[in-house]
């Protein structure tokens, strides 16, 4: 029997039950469970991933604010052609590659549309979306995550997390949504995936839905974060979300 693919992912702590958290992750434990296959997640807190990293020889994803090198997750390993691979976009791309049995989450020729909507939908969505979460993420990590997600925040912001929420940045949330619930609606009125009904989910509907778990697993389903989330634009994004509902357990 195959050996399961191992998810590398950042635990959570009590506070939400152990249960993962992280929408960039969430983007490749979506990748898995949409494609069916077989995986295991292997914990990293924080502090730990640089140096677990450089020890597999996984390459940095981005720099950090003052030129050094950042590491980041998600990163899976593959049993089956024992290779590492960095980055939520490389990894489904590689998924789609490695089993191409399974369903694709970059079809032919959307290569470039999806790349134009990675950069549309982390600062014009995820980013004041990331405003009213911080402080909810802080505090659903371990004790030694938690004091290194706020050191390296309140560094990006140049503030405390405690003042980071503003009306403003959900003000521009809600517009943002409104943009984005115009572009789908340009493949029929009510349309809930980017490719359109028959199209399929793709990478780039992910991007939208681990926005949207990241938010329901730190804030929880009964606060009025979520409700007010949730019940924007006619419960438009409520029924994007019940696409992705069957697809989130956290192991194979």
């Amino acid at each position: 029997m195959a050996e399961p693919i191992v998810l590398y992912d950042i635990p959570s702590n009590d506070r939400i039950k152990r249960y993962p958290w992280s929408p960039n992750t969430w983007k490749t434990r979506y990748a898995l469970n949409i494609k069916g296959l077989k995986y295991r997640t292997e914990w990293v807190e924080y502090p730990d991933i640089e140096g677990l990293l450089k020890k597999f020889g996984v390459p940095h994803t981005e720099q950090k604010p003052d030129g050094r090198d950042h590491y980041t997750l998600p990163v899976i390993y593959d049993p089956k052609t024992q290779r590492f691979v960095e980055d939520s976009g490389k990894i489904a791309k590689y998924l789609d590659d490695a089993y191409p049995d399974t369903p694709r989450l970059f079809p032919a020729g959307t290569d470039a549309f999806q790349a134009a909507f990675h950069d549309f939908v982390w600062p014009s969505i995820g980013f004041p979306l990331f405003h009213h979460v911080i402080l909810d993420t802080a505090a659903s990590l371990p004790p030694r995550s938690q004091a290194y997600f706020r050191a390296t925040r309140e560094v990006l912001f140049g503030k405390p997390l405690e003042q980071i929420a503003t009306d403003e940045e959900w003000l521009k949330l809600e517009a943002n949504l409104a943009s984005l619930r115009g572009y789908l609606d340009k493949n029929g009125e009510g349309s809930l995936l980017l490719m359109g009904a028959h199209g399929g989910i793709t990478h780039s509907d992910i991007q939208v839905a681990s926005m949207f778990v990241w938010a329901r697993v730190v804030w929880g389903e009964d606060s009025e974060k979520w409700k007010r989330l949730m019940g924007l634009h006619d419960g438009r994004w409520a029924k994007l979300y019940a696409q992705f509902s069957k697809f989130e357990q956290v192991d194979s």
